[in-house]
């Protein structure tokens, strides 16, 4: 069985160290999965660690949470370089990263709660879908 490529946007782990009610810790849950690999990048990294220890700090937690759960993701996704740029490419230029690093990965989805931000990620036959979405198409795959 083939397993779904994917990039997570930040607000998503974000939503997901906020509350463990929601779509995104449920998505988070499923790591390691046969059925869905993460993929990351450097400025990936780099983004997730600045907005998840804002959030440790804003929560009154120990910044050392956002290390662990980092380095949990990490040993657990596909790790890529980015030898090229697609910029100018999205509305919000800070979110090129991300698209950059879904084509190198051949990722088949972004998941995130900012859909309009990566309209025009057809054009590389990625899907922008949010979390409780994605959850939906994982019960359905065999």
């Amino acid at each position: 069985m083939n397993c779904y490529q994917v990039v997570i946007d930040t607000n998503v782990l974000v939503a997901a160290a906020r509350s463990q009610r929601g779509a995104s810790y449920a998505l988070l849950k499923t790591l390691p999965s046969e059925k869905w690999k993460m993929n990351v990048s450097s400025a990936l990294l780099m983004e997730y660690e600045s907005k998840l220890k804002m959030e440790m700090t804003r929560q009154g937690r120990l910044l050392s949470i956002a290390d662990e759960f980092l380095n949990y993701l990490v040993s657990n996704s596909g790790r890529h370089q980015i030898y090229f740029l697609l910029r100018p490419f999205l509305r919000d230029a800070g979110d090129d990263f991300i698209i950059e690093l879904a084509v190198a990965s051949r990722a088949q989805f972004i998941v995130t709660y900012n859909l309009r931000d990566f309209a025009g990620a057809g054009e590389y036959g990625i899907k922008v879908i949010e979390p409780s979405e994605f959850l939906r198409l994982l019960e359905d795959k065999i």
